[in-house]
């Protein structure tokens, strides 16, 4: 029986991972047609729209695993059953879960990959990404400081200690030089929120203002402070909540709870990146039914298609319940799980509905 399953986890594998090099290649033909537009801005260059495109490759790596298992276990076992190669080991002795369980076998190898890939590989390349395109276009980053972000805004120098996933900023510090680069005046603020278009509601502030050999301190609650900086350049800095690690999510909704503000949407975001990888162990049994079928290649097309179809709304399905989730206060695990829970429930009384036939 180790023969078969060596067979199984081959084929299917192999099918899997050519779906998912012709999404990447797909995606990332989409991702260069999008990127061409911002080549020639600054020092941006064709070859760095094609390094961004690369960077990004993990993350969606991560997005399309689970529909790539799909597509591809219903690929193989469509194959097989299209060579009767499913009637054989059947009669063999070969009961349903036992087929089953060696799907799901294949498919947890390609869930630790998904985790793997969107904990350890997908953040720091997004953002290493989108710091690479800012800076060749002229946008002056740093973030590996112990002092914290620096940015150049002209003839002004911002030092930010933090910034947090929602754009807010803690721990603001603005150095104002004259046309000769003579420190004019030192602005130091709490925290600072993003008013569009193009400025900031700074709290908290005390300003330094040099005149000559003399200092003048003035202290304000708040003050709005008009600058390039904005949310965009600051997303160099996080990953939207669903790429980021547990590690970061955990520490950001501690801090949030802490302060008594909304943690739900990144709650949701945490058992998404909990359930998300499990989720090519729901593909798997939602496409084992299809393999009971005996179809010539016009009917492989059409499961094709049905796969196509199906990962499609699951994708819809988790950006739904996560929103509804976010917006009606429903319980974050409930948000994340349901729509897995919900093909389970699909492949489930598919296969039970095959064994009956």
């Amino acid at each position: 029986m180790n023969i078969y399953r060596r067979y199984l986890a081959k084929e299917v594998s192999g099918a899997i991972a050519l779906v998912l090099v012709a999404f990447l290649a797909l995606f990332g033909f989409f991702d260069m047609i999008a990127e061409v537009k911002n080549v020639g801005s600054g020092g941006y260059q064709l070859h760095h729209a094609i390094a961004f495109v690369l960077l990004r490759m993990p993350g969606r790596v991560y997005e399309l695993m689970p529909i790539a298992v799909l597509i591809g276990t219903l690929y193989a076992l469509s194959t097989l059953a299209r060579h009767s190669e499913i009637t054989v080991l059947r009669a063999s002795g070969l009961s349903t879960g036992r087929l089953l369980a060696g799907l799901l076998t294949v498919a947890f190898g390609f869930a630790l990959v998904t985790f793997f890939v969107g904990e350890v590989v997908a953040p720091p390349s997004e953002r290493a990404a989108q710091q690479m395109r800012l800076q060749e276009r002229g946008k002056a980053v740093k973030q590996e400081l112990r002092s914290g972000l620096w940015v150049k805004d002209e003839r002004r120098f911002i030092n930010v200690q933090l910034v947090l996933p929602d754009t807010r900023l803690r721990g603001i510090r603005i150095y104002d030089f004259d046309e000769a680069f003579r420190l004019r005046s030192v602005t130091e603020a709490a925290e600072g929120a993003y008013l569009p278009p193009a400025s900031w509601r700074l709290t908290g502030v005390v300003r330094t203002v040099l005149h000559g050999e003399r200092a003048e301190v003035i202290k304000v609650p708040d003050l709005e402070w008009q600058s390039a900086l904005n949310p965009d350049i600051l997303s160099v800095l996080m990953v939207a909540p669903e790429r980021m690690s547990l590690l970061h999510l955990s520490s950001y909704i501690q801090h949030l709870a802490e302060n008594n503000q909304k943690t739900e949407r990144y709650d949701i975001a945490l058992w998404k990146k909990v359930v998300y990888p499990l989720a090519a162990l729901v593909m798997v049994a939602l496409a084992l039914p299809f393999g009971y079928t005996h179809n010539r290649v016009a009917g492989v097309s059409f499961k094709i298609f049905s796969g196509v179809m199906i990962g499609v709304l699951f994708y819809m399905l988790n950006g739904l319940f996560s929103n509804l989730g976010a917006i009606n206060s429903w319980s974050p695990m409930l948000s994340a799980v349901t729509p897995s829970v919900l093909f389970m429930l699909a492949a489930a009384a598919m296969i039970w509905w095959v064994e009956r036939r």
